[in-house]
C-alpha cells in the first residue's frame, strides 16, 4: 500500500488548477529582470565607468601642476652681463652690427644685442646715450620720419643708466614701421654697457619682449 500522504483538497480548491488541488499551491517563480531591462542597466553601468574614467583623467590633468617654463640666459663675459630671453627667443652666434659682443633674436621679427661701452659720466649718462642713439638711428633705422616716444633714467640690475625709443616711419608702401630702443648702463671701472633692440616691424609684442630682455639685464 502506497503510504504517501496526501492533503486533502482546501476551501479553495475549485480556484486552484488540479495538480494544485492536491499537492499544494506551487510556489511562484523567482522574478527575473527582463532581457532588455538587463541590457539597458549594463549600457548605463559601463557608461557610468566609462564617465567617472574619463573624469579622472580630466581632473588629473587640470589639477598637474604647470611645469616651470626653463629661463633662458644670454651671458656676455666682455660686456660683463647676463639678460633672459624669452620663448622663441634664441641665442645667436655673430651679432649683426660692429662691435656687439652678444645677440638675441626672435626670427626676422626682433634682435637684442650687448657690448661693452665706452666711458661715462655715471651721474649724468644721457649725453653719451642721445650720441649713441643717434648714430644706431642713421644706421638701422633710416626712416622719412624718425619719432622719439621714451626718453628718461633707468636702473636695471643695480645699474643707473638712460634709454632712448624712437620709432621710424616710411613714405614707401614697402618698409613698415619700425622700433629702436637704446640703453646705456653704467659698469665698473667708470665704463658703460650698451644694450640695443630692434624690432621690424614695430608690433606691441616684440617692443614688450624688447623690454623685457633690457630690464633683465644684471
Amino acid at each position: 500500500m502506497d503510504e504517501r500522504r496526501v492533503w486533502p483538497p482546501t476551501d479553495h480548491a475549485d480556484d486552484l488548477p488540479p495538480s494544485a488541488r492536491w499537492y499544494g499551491t506551487p510556489a511562484p517563480p523567482p522574478r527575473r529582470v527582463p532581457r532588455w531591462l538587463r541590457r539597458l542597466l549594463l549600457i548605463a553601468l559601463v557608461s557610468l565607468g566609462a564617465g567617472a574614467l574619463i573624469g579622472g583623467v580630466v581632473f588629473f590633468v587640470l589639477s598637474r601642476p604647470e611645469a616651470p617654463v626653463e629661463t633662458v640666459l644670454v651671458t656676455d663675459e666682455l660686456a660683463g652681463l647676463t639678460y633672459p630671453i624669452p620663448p622663441g627667443w634664441h641665442e645667436g652666434a655673430l651679432a649683426p652690427v660692429t662691435g656687439f659682443t652678444s645677440v638675441a633674436v626672435n626670427d626676422d621679427r626682433a634682435t637684442v644685442m650687448a657690448r661693452p661701452g665706452e666711458k661715462l659720466d655715471a651721474a649724468d649718462p644721457r649725453p653719451a646715450l642721445l650720441k649713441l642713439a643717434e648714430t644706431y638711428s642713421r644706421l638701422l633705422l633710416q626712416g622719412d620720419t624718425v619719432d622719439v616716444i621714451e626718453d628718461e633714467k633707468v636702473e636695471i640690475g643695480g645699474r643707473t643708466g638712460h634709454t632712448r625709443a624712437m620709432r621710424a616711419e616710411y613714405r614707401d608702401v614697402v618698409n613698415q614701421p619700425a622700433f629702436l630702443r637704446v640703453t646705456v648702463l653704467t659698469a665698473e671701472e667708470g665704463r658703460s654697457v650698451v644694450l640695443l633692440g630692434l624690432a621690424h616691424p614695430d608690433d606691441p609684442v616684440s617692443r614688450r619682449e624688447i623690454d623685457t630682455i633690457m630690464a633683465g639685464a644684471r
